[in-house]
């Protein structure tokens, strides 16, 4: 979908900002729909976790689709997807004393491994090798960005509701990006052309799945979540299969299986030793 609405003539920050812009409103009226109560009991250190949030969130659209132009699509998802959970994984410790035990630590490796076989085996070595450093720098800030997201938002759920939570951080996050889609050279017929679709990005892809993200960080540690969003990619691969006839590939499948070894490894582990908070 973000393809097709470059192909409709929007560009890559055009659509970051719109995913911003559509889910902020959708998820404040959800929000005062089903009257969900904002931070309760503010604690020292939460305004900043909120900004925090914020503007990794507004930097990670800034950062991710910029690399997409430099870098293509490939070694951007390969960059940003593999690295965000192992920083999370390295903030949470530092900054949620969440600890990394042998079956985090083993089934990090797995997904981040199982993550690079996907990609470059659904796209093949010559596609995912990346022609930019200053792409790859921004894939990785992407990456970087997320885990701050994660991380900062982890710490809130401790006192507040998912949905105002993830409406007042895609709120902030689109008001700061807002700057930078001033300095393109033209919004107004990319809009014309492609809102539909930038519409749906916004709903869809981004209002819903935060949503469903917050709410699941709020019941498991920011690393674990970190892990299993690298699903991500399996999903979309899985997709380009049946949809658009797209193959694996040998590297592929292997990565696949790995991913999958790592989510059983997670909730094996989990069900035996719950999170403590």
């Amino acid at each position: 979908m973000p393809r097709a609405a470059g192909d409709a003539g929007a560009g890559p920050l055009l659509v970051g900002w719109a995913r911003l812009a559509v889910a902020a409103p959708c998820l404040l009226a959800t929000a005062a729909l089903f009257r969900a109560r904002p931070l309760v009991a503010p604690a020292r250190g939460d305004g900043l976790a909120l900004a925090a949030a914020g503007a990794a969130m507004a930097a990670y659209q800034v950062c991710y689709f910029t690399a997409v132009t430099l870098a293509g699509v490939a070694v951007t998802a390969l960059l940003a997807i593999c690295s965000a959970p192992l920083m999370i994984a390295l903030l949470a410790a530092l900054w949620l004393g969440e600890r990394l035990t042998r079956a985090v630590r083993v089934s990090l490796g797995l997904a981040v491994l199982g993550t690079a076989l996907l990609v470059i085996g659904s796209r093949g070595p010559g596609q995912a090798a990346g022609h930019s450093g200053l792409g790859a720098v921004l894939a990785l800030g992407a990456g970087l960005s997320y885990a701050v997201y994660a991380v900062g938002t982890k710490r809130l759920l401790a006192r507040a509701a998912p949905l105002p939570l993830a409406a007042a951080t895609f709120t902030l996050a689109a008001l700061l990006i807002t700057p930078v889609l001033l300095a393109e050279p033209s919004v107004r017929r990319p809009l014309a052309e492609a809102w539909p679709l930038l519409v749906y990005l916004g709903v869809g892809p981004t209002a819903l799945a935060y949503i469903l993200f917050t709410a699941g960080l709020r019941r498991v540690p920011a690393t674990t979540a970190g892990v299993v969003s690298l699903l991500e990619p399996l999903t979309a691969t899985t997709l380009g299969v049946m949809v658009f006839g797209e193959s694996f590939g040998p590297a592929g499948m292997a990565g696949a299986a790995l991913l999958l070894a790592a989510l059983l490894l997670l909730t094996r582990a989990g069900s035996r030793s719950p999170e403590r908070g």
